[in-house]
């Protein structure tokens, strides 16, 4: 393909100084080996930096996660800061086990420093959720967090936050962006040596100080005492952040009887031990699940690179282990945290929770049991967080916990982003409690489902790669938002709701309230089953969920598989048809 004049000025550039002699070598050998098509992947756009920020494979070039890329992203971000007129503004930057986290970390940190913002950074890796925390702990302005969660090892990213610790709504996300898309040349970048800042304290190395300062809030949320439990637990941090502070939270719990999947506890940014590491993923878990079955364990606890999601594994009757879904992991901790709260005389009169709008309903149905008000937000826990804070500001509700479909959990106020940390712990908590009473995790699940009803929830995900397929997921959504479907594998669409146009009413579970604009469309079937379609914000995908309940989980797996094949054969079509 021969590439356009935009695109040869663009190799021009990154040919020659400021960039490095690595980033010169590396495209002049794409050039030179009239490697057409990789250019174009790699110049034919620009890494754009949405409303959490970047994320992108790591290579050189302006569609690629690079340092270059993310110097001129932090110089737009310290630009928006110094319009706000903050006195004495500070930065806290974090990073997770990732290729060049550590790299790209330092770069923020430097960039911060350099333009006047004074800048914490961590020593070494450290969770998401500790990066949202140390935000309001350590009195910032801003925060970043290098991760790109739990995506293949080709990635990765840039998360950016606000003085709330909750990742950028509206209007910082907006106005973020447009001062981020004015730094067109790295000679608009602010860049000083980075030794030099440490040496003069414009940037400061923190670890354990906040690190007990987060687990200490953490613990404000827990319920029972188990020390001293004979629970069996293993746990994998999948070669991620987790590791830093799991093994924290289990001793502090004084459960001595953890096991930990020793080569998964190391740090890498290749993920050599999964495919991808993702703790939804039976895959991703199977080093886990091994060492449960040989050790007699009770539950398998993974948390992915940047300990924002965890999911679980639990033992069977037969001695099997079953992955719990992150909407059944969801109500578990809602049950277990509200439970206990109304049996120790502390549930609030005003509680609230809040999920998203993909998420199950079981959990609405659990929180309404206990007379708590629910709230349904846009995919993306910084709506939750957006919840938190008006919370606070109004008085009118209190934050108990919620989540999101997606593995990601919050209990407490203590992080305004999802914390694996937490999720670890109540959930461990409530395995030793279970496991006094001679039940296990699969028991309660059960006594959940029998006394709520079979919920069932599953998703599904097509990938295209590519500036082609980002083309393609665009021409899929605009085809059901001007042919919306009537109805899935021959049952009736009672209601249709599109969330891209502003000010969306969303009142299909309980009262009307608005909600901001969001690439979503969803259906809601005669038969109660809610399903969603959404292009992944994060990745080259387009995303399914499904969610429903019947009078026994066979009935609603076997009914939920039936809608799933009606939409996916559907999207192959289009997706040939649009030339994917």
């Amino acid at each position: 393909m021969a590439l356009s004049n935009d695109i040869q000025q663009k190799i021009e550039e990154w040919t020659k100084e400021p960039y490095g002699t690595d980033c010169i070598r590396e495209i002049q050998d794409l050039v030179n080996s009239g490697n057409e098509a990789e250019l174009n992947e790699r110049f034919g756009a620009d890494l754009e930096f949405g409303t959490g920020g970047l994320r992108g494979i790591i290579r050189f070039g302006t569609n690629g996660m690079n340092r270059y890329n993310v110097s001129k992203a932090t110089q737009g971000l310290a630009n928006y800061i110094k319009m706000q007129n903050i006195e004495n503004p500070k930065a806290v930057v974090a990073c997770d086990s990732r290729n060049f986290s550590k790299e790209f970390a330092q770069e923020t940190a430097t960039i911060f420093a350099s333009n006047g913002i004074k800048t914490y950074l961590f020593s070494s890796l450290r969770p998401t959720p500790e990066l949202s925390f140390a935000i309001r702990y350590l009195g910032c302005a801003t925060g970043v967090v290098v991760t790109a969660s739990h995506n293949p090892k080709e990635y990765n990213g840039y998360k950016a936050y606000w003085s709330d610790g909750a990742q950028m709504v509206s209007p910082h996300d907006k106005n973020v962006i447009a001062e981020v898309n004015k730094i067109k040349s790295l000679n608009d970048v602010k860049s000083e040596n980075f030794y030099d800042l440490v040496a003069d304290g414009r940037i400061e190395i923190i670890d354990k100080d906040v690190d007990n300062a987060f687990l200490d809030e953490i613990f404000k949320q827990n319920i029972n005492n188990v020390a001293g439990s004979n629970v069996k637990i293993v746990y994998t941090p999948l070669h991620g952040t987790g590791a830093t502070l799991a093994p924290q939270v289990f001793d502090r719990l004084g459960l001595k009887n953890v096991l930990y999947v020793k080569e998964q506890m190391i740090a890498d940014g290749n993920f050599p031990t999964v495919i991808k590491p993702n703790p939804e993923e039976q895959e991703a878990l199977t080093r886990g699940i091994n060492l449960a079955k040989k050790e007699n364990a009770d539950i398998v606890i993974a948390t992915d690179p940047d300990a924002d999601r965890m999911g679980i594994a639990v033992r069977e009757k037969n001695g099997e282990f079953t992955i719990v879904s992150g909407n059944h992991i969801g109500a578990i901790i809602e049950y277990y945290v509200l439970s206990a709260m109304k049996n120790n005389g502390k549930l609030p009169a005003n509680g609230a929770v809040v999920k998203t709008i993909v998420t199950t309903n079981l959990q609405d149905k659990i929180a309404e049991s206990f007379g708590l008000k629910v709230f349904n937000v846009l995919t993306g826990f910084k709506f939750i967080g957006q919840k938190i804070r008006e919370f606070e500001a109004d008085k009118n509700y209190t934050y108990v916990c919620g989540g999101e479909e997606s593995y990601g959990f919050l209990v407490g106020t203590h992080a305004r982003d999802k914390d694996a940390m937490v999720a670890t712990m109540l959930i461990a908590e409530c395995c030793a409690v279970l496991q006094k009473e001679g039940r296990n995790m699969s028991d309660y699940l059960n006594e959940i489902l029998e006394k709520y009803g079979y919920y069932s929830d599953s998703s599904k995900s097509i990938e295209i790669q590519g500036l082609k397929g980002k083309e393609v997921i665009g021409k899929i959504m605009a085809h059901y938002r001007t042919n919306p479907k009537t109805e899935f594998a021959g049952v009736k669409v009672v209601k249709a709701l599109d969330f891209l146009p502003g000010d969306t009413i969303a009142d299909a579970e309980g009262s009307p309230y608005k909600l901001p604009s969001s690439n979503v469309i969803q259906y809601h079937l005669e038969d109660g089953t809610k399903i969603s379609l959404r292009p992944s914000g994060t990745e080259p995908k387009i995303k399914f969920y499904f969610s429903g309940s019947a009078a026994s989980k066979e009935e609603v797996n076997a009914k939920l598989a039936n809608y799933q094949k009606d939409l996916v054969d559907e999207v192959e079509k289009l997706k040939a048809e649009f030339g994917a």
